[in-house]
């Protein structure tokens, strides 16, 4: 998965950098797992608006995807890697040899033939997904569950991975992408691999037309806003605005937000780096 760097023939091509679309084999997804995504443009239930900066964007459909891999001991072949408007990894279609379809975030070097398998008998290959009591350390992993059969909440991003430093009884050690280091129940089911599309950090919109097309509106910073809009607003000529706040009048950058007697901090290790 590489990127596109295209001829400055427009001004908004001078800067763009996208994704190239040369690993993706479908253009039109499985119609069984598509469903209608209906966007709300930042209203609630009356009208108002609650979220600044959303609206618009192209119409999507959503595509479910298995976080569970739930059924295990049965393989599947990798039909076709398409594009997902709602991640930034690709998807892979798996056609299950019971007659079953699902999706499944792509990792790196899964191709399309391959044939992948869920459940503590899979061999800890690309693609497979196994409890991670099965997984062999140091393995690189993502789509980790945070307790057994809930499904994969962490790791699940473009070009993102994990990696099993150790097991310490019922635990697993897991390294995460943040450097923090944290206990994870060895029960936990993970898959073998990094996420795909790692070239996506690299993209550049090159317009601002492009954030509009994914939904996001115009955003206005707090300090050229007056003091009756925001905290940091208000002053003569281009003042700074004090400290970083945000418009409740929060701290931002630095004031620590996480609770202090949160009953998982006992299973963070070592804290990210700053």
């Amino acid at each position: 998965m590489g990127i596109r760097k295209l001829k400055p023939t427009t001004p908004g091509q001078r800067h763009k950098i996208i994704g190239a679309f040369d690993k993706i084999t479908a253009s039109t997804p499985e119609k069984s797992l598509v469903v209608g995504k209906k966007s709300s443009g930042g209203r609630n239930n009356q009208g108002k608006m609650t979220m600044r900066y959303l609206g618009g964007g192209h119409k999507r459909r959503y595509r479910f995807i298995d976080f569970k891999r739930s059924k295990d001991d049965v393989p599947a072949t990798v039909k076709s890697i398409e594009y997902d408007p709602n991640r930034t990894s690709r998807i892979a279609l798996l056609y299950y040899a019971d007659g079953e379809k699902s999706y499944i975030v792509a990792p790196n070097g899964l191709e399309v033939g391959q044939t992948v398998m869920s459940g503590s008998k899979a061999a800890p290959e690309i693609g497979n997904a196994l409890p991670m009591q099965d997984i062999p350390v140091g393995t690189i992993i993502h789509n980790i569950e945070l307790r057994p059969g809930q499904g994969a909440k962490l790791v699940r991003s473009a070009g993102a991975f994990a990696q099993l430093t150790s097991k310490e009884g019922g635990y697993a050690i897991i390294r995460m992408p943040s450097g923090e280091t944290r206990k994870i129940l060895a029960a936990c089911k993970a898959t073998v691999g990094s996420v795909g599309n790692s070239d996506h950090g690299l993209e550049k919109s090159g317009k601002a037309g492009r954030s509009r097309w994914l939904g996001r509106r115009p955003h206005n910073r707090g300090v050229v806003m007056n003091p009756v809009d925001h905290p940091m607003g208000g002053g003569e000529g281009r003042a700074s605005g004090g400290h970083p706040r945000s418009r409740k009048g929060l701290y931002a950058k630095g004031l620590k937000t996480r609770a202090p007697k949160k009953s998982s901090n006992r299973y963070i290790i070592e804290r990210r780096k700053k």
